[in-house]
């Protein structure tokens, strides 16, 4: 090759690496302020909470401010009303049991209604029963092939109900923390991964989905691990799944931001829609300690 020519390729290339580093700095118009929800009923005894925010600008990384002033309350197909206080005017709505009352019940619907700046919201769920979480093991391994760390892998047992399609989420506590990472959004359905679980309804859960309860760095002796099964509707289901999506979306082929479904529904087709999702789930959970009674030899 001609020196020349390759001065002017290496020239060439220079200008195109330049090129790639170019800073945009994008400017987003902010748009109208929303009401955003964050409900998550359940049938376990104690009060029940409803958090309600303000969106903020996509680049505001500071803590949404609180919706305050609104009325809340939950109806469900009983009859039953359950009314949501804010005293403290932290936008952290509360519904206290009075005795031994309970709010959730498998097999209810419940409609959430917000009354918040001159609008009205409405959300529908429905608590579907959800199975027992059967054991806890621990299995001693590497933290990887190459490592010399050593940790315990947890895994869970429970048992998808039959002749019905089901859908869960699942949750889990290390030492009284809960594991809250964006890999850490767990969903199932039928006890598996995927929309197509008929040749695994009934069955017990696959082992991936098993063996998905482990933070990073796997558990040390005598660790105290909790695992929660939470069940689903559909809608409750596809939310976490797209959800996940979001806030996993990232690296050289990341798809463009998209706003999650909501099914929080201004009654005024006209009025300011508003964001976050209304779920209600019936919760089975066991916890188990890392000793020598939980831990288990095994191969694979």
């Amino acid at each position: 090759m001609k020196p020349t020519l390759l001065v002017f390729l290496l020239a060439i290339a220079v200008i195109g690496l330049n090129s790639c580093t170019t800073v945009i700095d994008a400017k987003l118009d902010t748009g109208p302020i929303q009401l955003s929800v964050d409900g998550l009923l359940t049938d376990q005894p104690g009060s029940q909470s409803i958090r309600l925010t303000q969106t903020a600008a996509y680049f505001d990384n500071s803590t949404p401010p609180a919706a305050t002033s609104a009325t809340v309350t939950v109806s469900d197909n009983t009859g039953k009303t359950y009314k949501f206080l804010d005293p403290a005017n932290t936008g952290n709505y509360v519904w206290q049991p009075t005795g031994n009352d309970t709010l959730g019940h498998i097999g209810r619907t419940y409609q959430l209604t917000i009354t918040y700046q001159g609008e009205t919201y409405k959300a529908t769920s429905k608590i579907n029963p959800v199975p027992l979480v059967d054991s806890i093991i621990f299995v001693k391994r590497k933290l990887s092939p190459l490592s010399k760390t050593e940790g315990y892998r947890a895994e869970f047992y429970a048992t998808d109900f039959p002749n019905r399609v089901d859908y869960y989420r699942v949750r889990f506590y290390q030492n009284g923390e809960l594991q809250n990472k964006p890999r850490n959004i767990i969903t199932s359905q039928d006890g598996v991964f995927g929309s197509n679980s008929s040749v695994a309804d009934g069955l017990a859960f696959i082992v991936p989905i098993r063996r998905s309860v482990n933070p990073d760095s796997l558990y040390a002796l005598n660790d105290v691990v909790k695992v929660e099964v939470h069940s689903l509707t559909a809608d409750a289901f596809r939310f976490w799944q797209q959800l996940r999506t979001q806030v996993t979306n990232g690296g050289l082929f990341a798809t463009p931001s998209a706003n999650v479904p909501t099914n929080i529904i201004n009654t005024n087709a006209a009025g300011r829609p508003a964001t976050g999702f209304f779920i209600t789930s019936a919760i089975r959970s066991r916890t188990a300690s890392v000793v020598q009674a939980n831990i288990r030899v095994r191969e694979d």
